[in-house]
């Protein structure tokens, strides 16, 4: 049922993509920033950091207006071209650590977002979502892609292996050291194809970007209604996505920082935990947990394995058997008083790339208290949790691939 499109990308010319791609803005420490932004005029941060120029701080509809124009300077200048016909593109990407990604850039329908045959497990934040909708209004570009997942399908296989017997459109490493490769697949046979594949499926699910996903929603209705002749095929009724197979999906967990006990002792805080979990000292040995329900804990310099009561596993539902929701029901709740993990600064979170000596050094250093680790969630929880019209709590899975910003761009 999913409708998934071909679109015209607007794309960086063969010559100048490695020095185009960008990652997130917000992935890049300052530092890092202002070296590319110094040392790199053809780099997508120009666009999305248009103040650079005149090295000032500009946001809002200012902000906006100025990304526009950098983007329209950029085609104008010939950096970017604009693509012929509707194209699928297929994006391998192997990264540093040799994970092989392929999947497909396309256009998703908001139709299909709204309907829930794109299937969510994240709450979005609604001024979040209004602040990034606006944006698109007023640039009128996509350059970075919704990450969806779809149920691994051979015939779907064979056609991209196809496609990448053929010499690829793009290659380019970057400095992260990841390498990417680009194919434009406009043969009508194919895209003919890989449509019919998607319609066939039951669903997709939103995999990263559901704050991009929802800003492009609440778009497409602001210009349907203010679109006398609306049929449904306009460009603001689709969304740029990057659709890859479930197999290939990489989770990792989001480990837990906390600064304080809430007011107690760490005897105190002990208790506490004992009437939910099963805790034994490890040392100063690492310990990583292995098993769901099971937690790693480091707190005054020793690390805890905290394994969670045989008499509390009574989940109704799917959402309740997740780790990141057994700890914030019975531990950061409860005990140390976070109500809203999102928002109450004496939390953080660590991805699970940078393992538990991240966690360790953020707590000895003084900076937090006690910091706790988790085994990451599988795709099937992901899957039950949307299929079940649930939500996870905030940052409970960190996923791979990413994409780079500026490779493929969809305009509307």
């Amino acid at each position: 049922m999913p409708k998934i499109i071909p679109f015209k990308a607007v794309r960086p010319t063969r010559d100048k993509v490695s020095l185009i791609a960008s990652r997130s803005y917000e992935s890049y420490t300052q530092e890092q920033l202002e070296a590319r932004l110094r040392d790199n005029p053809f780099s997508f941060l120009h666009i999305v950091n248009p103040g650079y120029k005149y090295q000032k701080e500009i946001a809002g509809e200012a902000r906006y207006q100025l990304v526009k124009n950098r983007y329209q300077e950029f085609k104008e200048d010939g950096v970017f071209m604009q693509e012929e016909k509707p194209c699928f593109y297929i994006y391998k990407i192997v990264n540093r650590e040799e994970n092989v990604f392929h999947g497909i850039v396309a256009a998703a329908s908001v139709e299909d977002y709204e309907k829930d045959i794109i299937k969510k497990h994240e709450d979005t934040l609604a001024q979040k979502e209004i602040i990034f909708k606006e944006y698109l209004k007023t640039v009128g570009f996509n350059a970075e892609a919704v990450l969806l997942t779809y149920p691994d399908n051979n015939e779907l296989n064979t056609i991209i292996e196809k496609v990448m017997e053929t010499r690829a459109e793009y290659e380019f490493t970057t400095t992260y050291r990841d390498t990417h490769y680009v194919w434009g697949v406009d043969d009508k046979n194919m895209i003919s194809k890989i449509e019919t594949i998607f319609n066939h499926m039951d669903a997709v699910y939103i995999a990263d970007g559901h704050h991009r996903s929802a800003s492009s929603y609440l778009l497409a209705k602001d210009l349907q209604s203010e679109n006398k002749n609306h049929s449904g095929k306009e460009k603001y009724n689709f969304f740029m996505t990057y659709l890859i197979p479930e197999s290939e999906l990489k989770i990792f967990e989001f480990n837990r920082l906390v600064k304080d006990l809430n007011g107690m002792t760490k005897e105190e805080f002990l208790i506490q935990l004992d009437t939910v979990f099963r805790i034994d000292k490890r040392g100063i040995d690492y310990y990583k947990p292995s098993k769901k329900h099971h937690f790693s804990m480091y707190l005054d310099g020793a690390f805890y394995s905290l394994y969670l009561r045989k008499d509390n596993y009574n989940f109704k539902n799917a959402l309740e058997a997740l780790d990141t929701y057994i700890l914030y029901t019975s531990v950061l709740k409860p005990i140390l008083g976070i109500e809203d993990p999102r928002h109450d600064d004496r939390i953080a979170y660590s991805h699970g790339k940078r393992d538990l000596a991240f966690v360790k050094s953020q707590v000895d250093s003084g900076e937090f208290t006690v910091g706790f680790g988790l085994v990451p969630i599988t795709i099937d929880e992901m899957k039950h949790v949307a299929d079940e019209g649930l939500t996870m709590p905030p940052k409970s899975t960190y996923i791979e691939p990413k994409l780079r910003s500026g490779v493929t761009i969809y305009e509307f």
